[in-house]
């Protein structure tokens, strides 16, 4: 399997590539804080954990740039429950 993530800001996404198919978060940003709004994974890439792998790889990209985050996505809230250790990125 190759993966690649990347921050398309042009599109206000955070991407996952994966065997020719891209999961998505799309996201709105301020100065010093991001929204997390919307989780895509295409149906091809279903029950293989991508979308644990994005949100992840997100999370760690939204720490690194040092921004309070906003969570309205289902998904993600559903994952930050699960794992606490990145409660301290809350705005």
């Amino acid at each position: 399997m190759s993966e690649a993530f990347r921050d398309n800001a042009a599109q206000s996404r955070f991407e996952l590539a994966v065997d020719g198919h891209t999961a998505f978060v799309v996201y709105r940003k301020t100065p010093d804080t991001i929204t997390l709004v919307h989780t895509e994974v295409p149906p091809e890439l279903g029950g293989r954990g991508i979308g644990s792998k994005l949100a992840r790889a997100v999370l760690d990209a939204v720490r690194a740039q040092k921004i309070k985050l906003v969570v309205k996505c289902e998904f993600l809230q559903g994952f930050m429950k699960k794992h606490p250790e990145y409660d301290d990125l809350l705005g």
